[in-house]
């Protein structure tokens, strides 16, 4: 008797042990989702696919939330979050440590992008091979402001090229027909956006990344002190369903691209080849482990950069800037 006793209790432990699992990966979407804006900075594009996987999949749902994603080009993005009229945003960390400064409450959540994506463009043929090589030379740059700038002044910083070592002009956002045509020698880029045109074009080229030369956060998920100390729970929702979508992008990319294709009305069958190779080059520069995940030296060395550069001046405690605290548990 006391056998089958015995018996019939583990069989029992059993299923509840089954019925248990991952409770934030199985858990049916409450009744009632909490409406909730993420400002993207940027226009539908397959850059944010992560996102609309997601969305897709009810991963935010899941977490009690019913996020609108707000495409406007909003110049004051974090000022906007920085005083409350938005809670989230999706903003690289140069725009943080420049806001922080300036007395914006706004704090990085989640490091999204494992690497900076300014890179200098040069077609292979163009005899520039180092970034030496750029002495004297046309340099396009979209626009003195914004990350590509910063970009370039870090790395023009750290590869010998201040003050009119290079032609910089400004080329608003042709860089690719003025490489072609001849009109610029090398150009500032994204990683993901020129350089992946110019490939699919057919034209081998050379890069030279950020990344190679100085540290700086890229694009991450930023919200504001207030929403931290007030619905720590909320950021912590916001990362982890962000954070699945993430994944599954990385684990399986066509899947993902064909969520973002139905997220992009506009993408055709002969746009769709460019976006897919876009979407190659994004995964490359967010993968990382652990995600989400921020470093320490990696803040303190773009507090030192952005000084240097003249962006901020007087203190500022570059773990004030970003935290860890609200991702999921490894």
């Amino acid at each position: 008797m006391t056998r089958w006793r015995l018996v019939f209790t583990l069989l029992l432990l059993a299923l509840a042990l089954t019925g248990c699992g991952d409770p934030a990966r199985h858990a049916s979407p409450p009744e009632e989702l909490l409406p909730i804006t993420l400002a993207m900075g940027f226009v539908p594009n397959v850059q944010f696919t992560p996102v609309y996987v997601a969305l897709e999949r009810g991963y935010f749902a899941e977490e009690g939330l019913e996020v609108t994603l707000d495409y406007g080009m909003e110049t004051d993005l974090l000022e906007q979050v920085g005083v409350g009229n938005l809670r989230f945003a999706i903003a690289s960390g140069d725009q943080v440590i420049m806001a922080r400064a300036n007395g914006l409450p706004v704090r990085y959540v989640l490091n999204w992008y494992r690497r900076f994506p300014v890179c200098v463009v040069t077609l292979a043929d163009s005899g520039i091979e180092t970034p030496a090589d750029l002495v004297g030379k046309r340099v396009g740059i979209p626009d003195l402001k914004g990350a590509s700038y910063i970009g370039w002044q870090a790395f023009a910083r750290e590869a010998g090229l201040e003050g009119d070592a290079v032609d910089l002009q400004v080329v608003g956002y042709t860089q690719v027909p003025s490489l072609t045509e001849g009109r610029i020698d090398a150009a500032i880029c994204y990683a993901m956006n020129e350089p992946v045109q110019l490939r699919t074009m057919g034209y081998e080229v050379r890069s030279f990344f950020l990344d190679a030369y100085t540290s700086l956060p890229s694009n991450g998920i930023i919200t504001n002190d207030d929403t931290i100390a007030e619905d720590p729970g909320l950021v912590r929702s916001l990362n982890s369903a962000f954070l699945r979508g993430l994944e599954d992008t990385l684990d399986d990319p066509d899947g993902a691209f064909a969520i973002a294709r139905e997220a992009i009305p506009e993408m055709d069958d002969e746009t769709a080849v460019l976006q897919r190779a876009v979407l190659d080059e994004c995964v490359a520069f967010w993968q990382g482990e652990p995600l989400g995940h921020s470093s320490a030296d990696s803040w303190a060395q773009a507090v030192q950069t952005m000084r240097d550069l003249g962006y901020i001046s007087g203190e500022l405690d570059s773990s004030s800037l970003y935290t860890n605290e609200y991702l999921p548990a490894p």
